[in-house]
């Protein structure tokens, strides 16, 4: 079963088993949480912006960028990857392009967001909306490109009406109703502000819901959420921000007491699973790289590399 299929599979089972995937900001944070144990995976825009530009998700990277981040990600893992696909980059034949483009690459699904582009963060300030038609016919078109080339490719609608100037979560449960009705396999309402909010799209729509607790939005657990028809809890920020305060501890104590930060690094995680730079190496291939130099070079170019050499 490839990919694709086992993620739909999963969200047809929303209802009994929603689906918790945390957000990877590049591919050695795929193979952290494979190892893990998780099942499936999600490629942030914000993240892919912050770890591959260093801005923040301002609607400066192009669909090229996250197109090219996604398949890195896919590349190195056996799970579904859900990815963002910001606006669809353009009018619906451009989200028609985009679609072909993310299915091509091996991802599993994507959401569309209805801001008007350059669009941001939906829980940042100063988003605009496009007329909900235009996003309707988006949605068909990215239907039709789904239809044809993999139907079991997840489809999910984000509305950041909520959220703008004169937004309320009325007006986003209108959007996402008629974003539903147009294809759509899951809906999104993004910064959303409270419970009360959430409970209120599961009555007004019968559709599995993305959520994620983050921003603006109330921190539920997954056991909350599969009450309020959630079918995927995404945690977007959760390699890029832990990665981000352990670097900045790390780095703000190496530049005051140089070597011994590293001593002291190493003394604190001298049992972790990753306490030194062969288990980073390990569990970036390293056996399996190695094996398959061995398998398929000659034995003298091999034997040249490795006997009497120094090193892990």
């Amino acid at each position: 079963m490839n990919k694709t299929k086992i993620l739909r599979k999963k969200l047809d089972n929303y209802k009994n088993n929603p689906i918790l995937a945390p957000g990877v900001h590049d591919p050695y944070c795929a193979r952290i949480a494979e190892k893990l144990g998780f099942d499936t995976l999600y490629m942030s825009g914000a993240a892919t912006s912050m770890s591959r530009l260093g801005y923040a998700d301002f609607g400066l990277i192009t669909a090229t960028e996250m197109q090219t981040h996604a398949r890195y990600i896919a590349s190195i893992t056996k799970l579904p990857l859900m990815a963002d696909s910001d606006t669809g980059y353009g009018n619906a034949l451009n989200v028609m392009r985009t679609i072909q483009d993310y299915i091509s690459l091996g991802i599993s699904g994507v959401h569309i967001e209805d801001q008007i582009w350059p669009k941001r963060c939906g829980h940042l300030k100063g988003k605009l909306v496009i007329p909900k038609e235009e996003m309707v016919g988006k949605i068909k078109a990215a239907k039709k490109i789904i239809n044809e080339f993999d139907p079991n490719f997840i489809l999910i609608a984000r509305t950041d009406s909520r959220g703008v100037s004169g937004g309320n979560i009325d007006k986003a449960i209108d959007r996402l109703t008629d974003y539903h009705i147009a294809g759509a396999d899951v809906i999104f309402a993004d910064g959303l502000t409270s419970i009360n909010e959430l409970q209120k799209i599961h009555k007004s729509i019968e559709a599995p819901i993305l959520f994620h607790p983050t921003g603006l939005s109330p921190r539920l657990t997954l056991n909350d959420c599969a009450n309020l028809g959630v079918g995927i809890l995404l945690y977007p920020f959760a390699s890029i921000h832990v990665m981000a305060v352990a670097v900045w501890n790390y780095f703000k104590e190496l530049k005051n007491i140089n070597t011994t930060a590293q001593i002291n690094f190493e003394k604190q995680f001298n049992n972790h699973v990753l306490k030194d730079i062969k288990s980073l190496f390990d569990l970036g291939g390293l056996n399996e790289l190695q094996d398959i130099e061995k398998q398929f070079i000659s034995k003298e170019q091999f034997d040249l590399r490795y006997k009497k050499s120094i090193g892990l």
